[in-house]
C-alpha cells in the first residue's frame, strides 16, 4: 500500500483525479469503478477538468464504467440514487454514453438474482482500477464491519453509522437497504484508489492502514492488495502521523505543497 498524505482537502481531490487519469492515459485502464459520496464530488471536478485539458475523448466506447453499489428502492431518477449522482457529477460531462455505464438495480424484483447478474458483468469485464471512498466505520462500497473477505455482490441492511453519515446529503428518508459489490468484488480489481478526507475519517484511516487486519474494519482487507493507493489529506492522516506507523507493508509518500492549478 502506498499512502500519499497531502496537505489539504483540494490537493487531495486534485492529487487523485490525476491518479485516475494516469490511469486511463499511461496505464492503459478501461474498466473503470467509480464509488460516490461527497469525498468525491471534488475529485470528480478535478477529473472532469483533466480529461478536458487533455483532450482525452472517454465516451468512446472502450471505456466502461463500474459503480459500487446502489440503494434499494430507488430508481436511477430519484435525487438520492447513485446512479443520479453518478451521471450530474460525472458522466454527464464526460458524455459517456448510456451502454458505458453500468449499475446495480435496487429496484428489481429478485434482489439475490440482481446481485448474481452484476457478479457476472464483473466476470466479464475484470476492473484495471477501482476507486473507492472510506466510511467512518471503515465501510468501502456498502461492506459493513463484519462484511467476510470472500464476500460477493450482496444485499445488506445498512447500519446506523452508515444512515448517520449519509443522511445530511440524502432527500428524504433514507433507505435501509443496498446492493453493493463485496470485499472479494472489490479486491479483484488491479488497482485500487482508496480516498479519505477530513479529521472525521482519521480513526478509521488509522484502522485501514495502521491497524491490524480485521473484519471489524472492512478497508483493512486492501492491507494484502497488491497495488492499492491511499491518498489522505493531513487531517485525515493525523492518527498514522501520530503514531509513527502506518502498517508494516506500507510506503508514505508526503505531497508537499498541495498540487495547483484545478
Amino acid at each position: 500500500m502506498q499512502i500519499y498524505i497531502v496537505d489539504d482537502a483540494l490537493g487531495a481531490a486534485e492529487l487523485s483525479a490525476q491518479l485516475i487519469m494516469e490511469a486511463v492515459v499511461d496505464e492503459g485502464a478501461r474498466n473503470l469503478g467509480f464509488a460516490t459520496g461527497q469525498t468525491m464530488v471534488p475529485v470528480y471536478e478535478k477529473l472532469i477538468k483533466l480529461v478536458a485539458r487533455g483532450n482525452v475523448d472517454m465516451s468512446r466506447a472502450a471505456w466502461r464504467t463500474f459503480n459500487l453499489d446502489e440503494y434499494v428502492g430507488l430508481s436511477g431518477q430519484h435525487p438520492g440514487s447513485f446512479r443520479y449522482f453518478m451521471e450530474h457529477h460525472l458522466f454527464q460531462p464526460l458524455n459517456l454514453e448510456p451502454g458505458q455505464t453500468h449499475f446495480l438495480n435496487g429496484l428489481a424484483q429478485d434482489l439475490e438474482a440482481e446481485c448474481l447478474r452484476y457478479e457476472n458483468v464483473l466476470h466479464a469485464h475484470p476492473l484495471d482500477l477501482q476507486v473507492l471512498g472510506l466510511g467512518i466505520n471503515g465501510h468501502i462500497g456498502f461492506n459493513e464491519p463484519g462484511t467476510p473477505w470472500d464476500s460477493r455482490t450482496h444485499r445488506v441492511r445498512l447500519s446506523a453509522a452508515t444512515k448517520s453519515q449519509n443522511r445530511d446529503s440524502f432527500p428524504g428518508a433514507m433507505p435501509q437497504e443496498a446492493l453493493t459489490m463485496g470485499i472479494r468484488s472489490i479486491a479483484d480489481a488491479t488497482r485500487i484508489l482508496l480516498v479519505a478526507i477530513g479529521g472525521h475519517k482519521a480513526e478509521a484511516v488509522y484502522r485501514a492502514a495502521g491497524g491490524a487486519k480485521t473484519v471489524d474494519c472492512p478497508a483493512s482487507a486492501l492491507q494484502d492488495h497488491p497495488h492499492v493507493r491511499l491518498v489522505v489529506d493531513r487531517a485525515a492522516a493525523q492518527l498514522l502521523l501520530s503514531d509513527g506507523q502506518s502498517g508494516a507493508h506500507a510506503e508514505v509518500i508526503h505531497v508537499r505543497p498541495a498540487m495547483g492549478g484545478g
